[in-house]
């Protein structure tokens, strides 16, 4: 059977959670989003946002982490049962990336991702696309950021 075959249409995968702190929120705007609201606690009181809060891609780079974390868990449990190494291709994209809350310093938000589509590639044989509809959640249950994503998987 090909790791292809094991992947079911509408499976949730829960990924894990993240605390933001005050620390991490600044370390990451201070490299890749230097906006007031993300550097300093005090300023970003007086925006829009009234408060302290992650960048959103620091929100989506966190996604990346924890989701590479679960598919290394998931291919270490494949191979343990003796399966050959699945072939994994690259992402063709994201689309409809919503922030739709801001994450403050301190939240915990829990990420989660949906098979949405599975679909066997008509222009590159032995592949397939995978679609998945990412939620991010805060500690009060509350959506604070979705996508869709894709990858390809090989279906040999």
């Amino acid at each position: 059977m090909s790791f292809w075959n094991t992947i079911p249409l509408d499976e949730t995968y829960a990924l894990g959670s993240h605390r933001f702190s005050a620390e991490d929120i600044i370390a990451f705007a201070e490299k890749f989003d230097p906006q007031r609201f993300h550097l300093d606690p005090e300023l970003a009181r007086q925006t829009l946002f009234a408060g302290h809060c992650a960048s959103g891609w620091h929100t989506t780079a966190v996604y990346m982490k924890l989701n590479v974390a679960w598919r290394k868990t998931i291919l270490k449990a494949w191979l343990a049962g003796g399966n050959p190494m699945p072939n994994f291709g690259p992402s063709p994209g994201i689309r409809n990336i919503r922030w739709t809350r801001p994450v403050y310093a301190g939240d915990t938000i829990s990420y989660s991702h949906r098979v949405s589509e599975k679909r066997v590639s008509k222009s590159k044989p032995g592949w397939g696309i995978i679609g998945f509809a990412v939620e991010a959640r805060n500690q009060d249950g509350i959506i604070v950021m979705t996508f869709d994503g894709a990858a390809f998987i090989g279906t040999d």
